[in-house]
């Protein structure tokens, strides 16, 4: 994998917007996310050229989304790149990537859900990628950043370490909002729940290999697209995968993960790391049963799997670098990455 450069105080960052507009219907949400990390990292975030443009001209225009990330890659001036907010049709600028552009200017690129499309064309393209928060949902946090992703976003993103502890959220966590019409929801904290800790499915000894994932749903559309890995780059991964706000059943979450096994991705794997999921807490043994369901079906009873893990769309998030190696030790009960994601 080609690695990025570490951001550094000073640096520009480009906000892009590769599915929904919601930088512009909601243009105070956008300025507190923005503003927030600028301030606690010392960074100058620009739009890219179509990055406020509303919903229904993005929504028809995948090309200019896609020649956004082009321009953005190709300007020496910008040193990062993170989504404004996710979506559901980011899968629509495929036509219009150029995965050379990607390879020969890499750069930081952050953000999750619908961003899984972006995460593989960078994978295609051989260059790491950063799974975590958006300007929007993640940095607009209410009453001020939770310490466990703002230490996230510098460890990973502003440091270049040989290897890195990711230690559990002990903070609380939550997956409540305010409107985002609200023009004081960023005057309110939300509440945080009692974390119950990582749940440690299945699993013995200390197993290794690249982190690759995002969301479930977004990874299931992407199977048949340019962007599917080959098999090849499923061997020997740690699998992450979490589920999106709309609350996919434990039934569909039962089909997706068949529709994975099928392809010959989990049978590659390592290991699986799987997100908290967005809802009440006492709907997680359903998500758990379903992943120990599938992996039974397959024959993996001893496949580690970790889940109720902090990323993906609850709060505070940390941050998994795409093609980066890192190691489950279930015997401790830690994870860890064992290279740096960026370069110094």
């Amino acid at each position: 994998m080609i690695k990025p450069r570490a951001l550094r105080p000073g640096d520009k960052i480009a906000a892009i917007s590769l599915s929904r507009g919601w930088s512009s219907a909601f243009p105070q949400a956008y300025q507190d996310g923005k503003r927030r990390l600028q301030e606690t990292f010392g960074v100058e975030v620009i739009e890219s050229r179509h990055a406020l443009k509303d919903t229904p001209w993005l929504e028809a225009h995948p090309e200019a989304r896609a020649a956004d990330l082009m321009e953005v890659l190709r300007d020496p001036s910008i040193q990062g790149i993170i989504s404004t907010i996710g979506g559901d049709d980011s899968i629509r600028i495929l036509p219009f990537l150029d995965y050379s552009v990607i390879r020969e200017n890499p750069k930081v690129f952050l953000g999750y859900s619908d961003s899984t499309v972006t995460h593989f064309a960078f994978l295609k393209a051989g260059v790491t990628s950063f799974y975590g928060p958006s300007l929007m949902a993640g940095f607009d946090e209410n009453g001020g950043l939770l310490p466990y992703m703002a230490e996230s976003v510098r460890q990973v993103i502003f440091a270049s370490e040989p290897s890195l502890l990711i230690p559990p959220n002990s903070d609380g966590w939550t997956c409540a909002s305010f409107e985002w019409g609200d023009g004081k929801r960023n005057e309110k904290k939300r509440k945080l729940q009692a974390c119950s800790g990582w749940k440690w499915l299945q699993g013995n000894g200390q197993h290794y290999g690249r982190l690759i994932g995002g969301c479930l749903e977004v990874v299931d559309w992407l199977r048949g697209t340019p962007v599917w890995p080959e098999l090849s780059v499923w061997r020997n991964s740690i699998l992450f995968l979490e589920t999106s706000e709309d609350q996919p059943s434990p039934a569909a979450v039962t089909y997706m993960l068949r529709a994975l096994a099928a392809t010959g991705a989990l049978s590659e794997a390592r290991g699986i790391l799987f997100g908290r999921p967005y809802g009440d807490e006492t709907s997680f043994e359903a998500y758990d049963g379903a992943l120990l369901r599938v992996l039974g079906e397959l024959g993996l009873g001893s496949l580690p799997v970790i889940t109720r893990m902090d990323f993906g769309h609850t709060d505070p998030k940390f941050i998994l670098p795409l093609g980066v190696n890192a190691e489950i030790d279930c015997d401790r009960r830690r994870i860890r990455l064992l290279e740096s994601p960026t370069i110094w």
